[in-house]
């Protein structure tokens, strides 16, 4: 496999592990051609590299400088708005934790307890309650593990899975 197929085959694949992270595939595969690329691009190279419309690659380029994944770059003597990805693997998995937690994990954390709110009384009610207590237990301690991976350097997860494999 040369260099081009190397690179094409990372951005399909990168692409396709989008849903795992709640994003598009389009914002996933821009992501990953920042990633591969060795200097800033601008948005009509990212279009022309991927093949998607101006107003595509605007709003996915919006969104993952929300998700701190990408950010913008000057260039002196340009007038064109360049990006670059984050290139610390530690760093963007860090990012996408805290996003994923804030946008997935938290609302769960807000719904449960809302519903701990439900009378009990009768069978139904209780093993509801239950159902709740129990489902909020593991979404807290969820929580309180990304938590604590997000606040941690990149060498206390390898130390820790070093320690697992002994």
């Amino acid at each position: 496999m040369n260099l081009e197929e190397g690179k094409l085959k990372f951005i399909e694949t990168w692409g396709n592990l989008a849903g795992s992270w709640g994003v598009t595939k389009t914002m996933a595969q821009i992501h990953a051609l920042l990633l591969i690329s060795t200097k800033p691009l601008c948005t009509d190279q990212v279009i022309a590299e991927l093949d998607i419309s101006r107003g595509n690659a605007n709003m996915n380029l919006r969104e993952l400088i929300d998700w701190e994944l990408v950010s913008r770059i000057a260039i002196d003597g340009d007038r064109k708005e360049y990006f670059e990805a984050e290139k610390d693997i530690w760093e963007v998995f860090r990012k996408i934790a805290v996003q994923r937690k804030k946008r997935e994990l938290e609302p769960v954390v807000i719904a449960l307890d809302e519903l701990a709110n439900v009378e009990a009384g009768c069978h139904e009610s209780d093993a509801f309650c239950k159902m709740v207590k129990d489902l909020k237990l593991i979404s807290c301690r969820a929580d309180a593990v990304l938590e604590q991976i997000t606040k941690k350097e990149s060498s206390w997860l390898v130390n820790g899975l070093v320690r697992l494999t002994k």
